[in-house]
């Protein structure tokens, strides 16, 4: 059996464990750092784990794609893979802890304003004080209620909101962190009593435009928006509209339609939002770097063992 690995951002610990891993089921394994230099080697290969969508798209004798990855929207189209039988696996779970920490300082910066007294730094001007908001007494709604919002959930309970909802595709959720959690259908009643809207949804036909003019034009005029799931989710002209008129307290966005976001963009000269290039998630956190590569050879311990994998993509529901 042989495993290709591409990945530029591997410590030493996470190669010698993938390297122990494959021994013990008598693998070969190969590191690469791009998937142009492992294109040639992974024709051979039995299992990828990479983000390796030319791979996939050529290699027949794939058998297990492992993406790095908890978002798999960008190989979702029908006749993506060269082997209609691989099996696809992502790395949902890895990514809870960076993302929702991630999250809460995005929270926290927005409800103190801390944008406005950073921009008075800049001019070395001493500013008065003005108006703040708190998470304690707020209320808060977690639209994707999948391992990003409950960790999210779990982390904001902490700080005492007054109301903590849920809201997902089933309405249902063993998350106790929520006081309620509600279906996507109820989504209209639930953002008129939303001060803090955390929306991690995964890219799916079914997420597109979720929060569009008239879902935004429901949010009370000093609710802020925080979206760290993908940027297809929200209406970003209606958005901007938004922030521009004082409708909305602020926003803050990791994720756009468009990726890098254009230097065009209406967005960049809005001030009361706060933009991450796409930067919440990714390898470059420790944890869940070596989160991400133990789930892979926990799988890899599974698939080789002929169990069945713990982290397989719902090729149906997109995630």
């Amino acid at each position: 059996m042989k495993i290709v690995v591409v990945s530029d951002l591997l410590t030493e610990k996470n190669i010698s464990l993938i390297r122990e891993k494959a021994g013990e089921v008598k693998a070969e394994v190969s590191f690469f750092k791009k998937e142009e230099e492992a294109l040639g080697e992974a024709r051979e290969a039995d299992i990828v784990y990479g983000y390796c969508p030319r791979i996939a798209a050529a290699c027949e004798n794939l058998k297990w794609l492992c993406l790095p990855w908890a978002g798999v929207d960008r190989l979702m189209g029908k006749d993506f893979f060269a082997n209609k039988d691989c099996i696809f696996t992502n790395s949902a779970g890895a990514y809870g802890v960076a993302i929702s920490e991630h999250m809460i300082g995005l929270v926290l910066m927005l409800l103190r304003r801390i944008p406005e007294f950073e921009e008075g730094r800049m001019r070395r001007e001493w500013l008065p004080p003005r108006r703040q908001k708190s998470i304690k007494g707020s209320r808060v709604t977690v639209l994707g209620a999948g391992d990003i919002g409950c960790t999210f959930a779990r982390r904001i309970k902490a700080f005492e909101p007054s109301l903590l909802m849920g809201v997902n595709r089933s309405g249902k959720s063993s998350e106790a962190a929520f006081d309620r959690v509600l279906s996507v259908a109820e989504l209209d009643k639930v953002l008129p009593e939303t001060d803090i809207l955390a929306m991690s949804l995964p890219g799916t036909p079914e997420t597109v435009g979720i929060l569009s003019a008239d879902r935004i034009g429901l949010l009370p005029p000093e609710a802020v928006v925080v979206n760290v799931g993908r940027g297809s989710a929200i209406d970003e002209k209606a958005l901007a509209a938004a922030l521009k008129e004082g409708r909305l307290w602020g926003a803050a966005l990791d994720v756009f339609q468009t990726e890098p976001l254009p230097k065009d963009s209406e967005l960049w000269d809005i001030k009361n939002l706060i933009i991450t290039p796409h930067v919440a998630g990714n390898l470059t956190v420790d944890y869940t770097r070596d989160r991400n590569v133990e789930m892979f050879c926990e799988d890899l311990m599974n698939y080789c063992a002929g169990r069945p994998l713990m982290h397989l993509v719902d090729r149906k529901r997109g995630y």
